[in-house]
């Protein structure tokens, strides 16, 4: 293990928790966490705090959570931490040229992808959702860019044929987690290695207009769709005219009038058929396939 640094981290989600937990344990000094403030949540759409401000607070770390950090007097409180460095794991603000300036070796962000693919908010969405064989983790010097920084150190992690984005996301956190030790505990001897210009793509978020299933899309397209969007924001389609998740699926053969029901939950595509082996309706929460259709009367199409 190398010396223990002097440490601020910088992350918001549940993604972010088990890097967070993995430098405390390994002796490093977090002298400040940031985060972002809670947000309306819930159906009472009361603040809620964010996964890792409740985390920090139990391990009794002092909580930071600026609007943004563009002011000069926030830029000026985090220059006070005298960091060696900052970890940033999907934080969720833009760090200006004097915080990236501040820490003596930098800010190290943990990037869910080989980078240069996948670059931006959603990551691992896109992976799965396009079919990819394989993702990983990327530790990346933080630059004034979108995720261009040069790489310090990168794993990679083959992609399941029945892997959902939520099972994808707590094994790559696992990973970062892991990863961001590593390059802490042999940061004097990592090589930054600058982003090919080939082979560059952006995850841009995953916007709700693009969630609900198009059954005249081939099968192999729409197993992709609905593992990729699962378990959040989820793919959905009408049933009996109430609006459903379906939130895994599996390839079959077969095949039909697009989006006509099949029976045992198998549903025609606009080429061969799928699956679906998990399901949600509003309100509810996820259910077997099965468990589903014995609360419905058959469909006799999933629109």
């Amino acid at each position: 293990m190398g010396a223990s640094m002097r440490l601020v981290f910088m992350g918001t989600p549940e993604f972010s928790v088990p890097a967070l937990d993995a430098v405390h344990k390994a002796g490093h000094e977090i002298v400040a966490v940031y985060t972002r403030a809670p947000r309306p949540a819930g159906r009472g759409k009361k603040n809620r705090p964010c996964p890792v401000q409740v985390r920090a607070e139990a391990l009794g770390l002092p909580v930071h959570m600026p609007g943004n950090l563009g002011s000069a007097d926030t830029c000026e409180a985090f220059r006070a931490h005298q960091a060696d460095a900052a970890i940033v794991v999907a934080y969720g603000l833009i760090l200006p040229e004097a915080v990236l300036a501040a820490p003596r070796l930098g800010c190290l962000n943990i990037h869910a992808s080989l980078l240069p693919r996948w670059r931006g908010a959603a990551p691992i969405h896109r992976a799965v959702m396009s079919g990819d064989n394989e993702t990983g983790i990327s530790i990346m010097a933080v630059d004034a860019g979108l995720d261009t920084g040069p790489v310090l150190l990168r794993e990679a992690m083959p992609i399941k044929p029945e892997d959902t984005t939520g099972r994808l996301h707590d094994r790559l956190a696992q990973l970062g987690a892991r990863l961001i030790v590593a390059a802490l505990d042999g940061i004097d001897d990592l090589v930054p290695t600058p982003q090919s210009k080939d082979g560059a793509s952006y995850a841009r978020k995953v916007d709700k207009a693009e969630t609900r299933i198009d059954w005249s899309r081939p099968a192999v397209k729409i197993d992709r769709h609905i593992r990729g969007l699962s378990p959040f924001p989820g793919a959905w389609c009408e049933v009996h005219g109430e609006r459903t998740k379906l939130l895994n699926s599996r390839l079959i053969g077969g095949g039909g009038q697009p989006g006509a029901y099949l029976g045992g939950c198998r549903i025609a595509c606009g080429t061969g058929a799928i699956e679906v082996t998990e399901v949600q309706r509003a309100g509810k929460r996820p259910v077997s396939a099965e468990e589903f259709l014995r609360g419905i009367r058959a469909p006799d199409k999933f629109e």
